[in-house]
């Protein structure tokens, strides 16, 4: 069994989220308790209110110390994986995982991100729009089509080969969505978000994150990470690849198809919600697919292990 872990990205967050391990896993505790930041994260992520927790300011610190406080449990149960990856947000997760910054420094570092997104883009100007069951190709000639003038509209994320999502300005998503539209397009989903993440109107927010990216020492990985901009490993400078991140394409199933070219057979998805787990069963139905997000996910999974030796 090859296993890869993949950390859940924004958007999964509720409130109460990481309370049971807190409540009944030592090293959850031990790991809450120790985070020291400029809001209470634990009480955040446990009583909310969801006002707070759904403000990227807030939510990215949250889901971050929800995601490394299940996966302490998993290394804890001996399970070691031989890649790590992200949705977006996730990335973050995946490095802290692979050892390439401290819990506190990754801490801090999506604190600064989450605050430079919340005040990237005038709310009500931009969108993210999932569309479903489409061909790529079509997806991408509706972008091409609607980015004119001032108006942009590019894709966001490759969720799973059917499920893509696009992201800019109002006025270029509202033209992809009508050009899929006429093309017999029946399914194009707006999602509950503040503005058009991994667009190129991130440009500015890029570069302020980059100087914060700038500030950090970061360790060689000590486990193999797979990335959003290119959906497989990468040698390059890791500043240029996080500014990168935030205003380009996520290609999460690019990143699952690599991963099971490597061998992986098991996927586990760690953090809060069970989103990434349904778009890797969306991508290839033959692997092994489990997610962690309460305590009992993570006694089943082992049960189903230890069953299986």
């Amino acid at each position: 069994m090859r296993v890869a872990v993949l950390f859940a990205g924004q958007g999964s967050q509720y409130v109460g989220m990481g309370k049971d391990f807190y409540d009944t896993q030592n090293t959850s505790q031990q790991l809450y308790d120790s985070i020291s930041m400029d809001f209470d994260v634990k009480d955040v992520c446990f009583n909310g209110p969801l006002e707070t927790l759904n403000n990227t300011a807030y939510t990215q610190s949250c889901i971050l110390a929800t995601s490394m406080s299940i996966y302490s449990c998993l290394l804890e149960k001996g399970i070691q994986p031989e890649y790590v990856a992200g949705l977006s947000l996730g990335e973050y997760s995946a490095l802290c995982a692979a050892n390439v910054f401290s819990l506190q420094d990754g801490l801090e570092i999506v604190r600064k991100r989450g605050l430079i997104m919340a005040n990237a883009l005038p709310a009500g100007t931009s969108k993210m729009v999932a569309v479903m069951n489409t061909d790529l190709a079509l997806i991408e000639e509706a972008c091409k089509e609607a980015t004119k003038g001032d108006a942009i509209c590019t894709i966001a994320n490759y969720n799973s080969p059917v499920q893509i999502v696009i992201t800019g300005n109002n006025e270029g998503v509202d033209a992809a969505v009508a050009y899929l539209k006429e093309k017999g397009v029946r399914r194009a989903i707006p999602l509950k978000v503040s503005g058009a993440f991994h667009s190129p109107l991130l440009e500015k927010a890029s570069q302020e994150l980059k100087e914060v990216l700038e500030k950090v020492e970061f360790r060689t990985p000590q486990i193999p990470v797979v990335y959003n901009v290119s959906g497989k490993e990468e040698e390059g400078n890791l500043v240029d690849l996080l500014t990168a991140q935030i205003k380009s394409s996520v290609r999460f199933y690019q990143s699952i198809e690599y991963m099971i070219e490597q061998g992986v057979d098991t996927f586990i998805e760690i953090g809060p919600g069970h989103t990434l787990s349904g778009l890797v069963k969306k991508t290839n139905k033959e692997v092994n697919v489990y997610s962690i997000d309460k305590v009992e996910d993570l006694e089943k999974m082992m049960e189903e292990w230890n069953h299986g030796k």
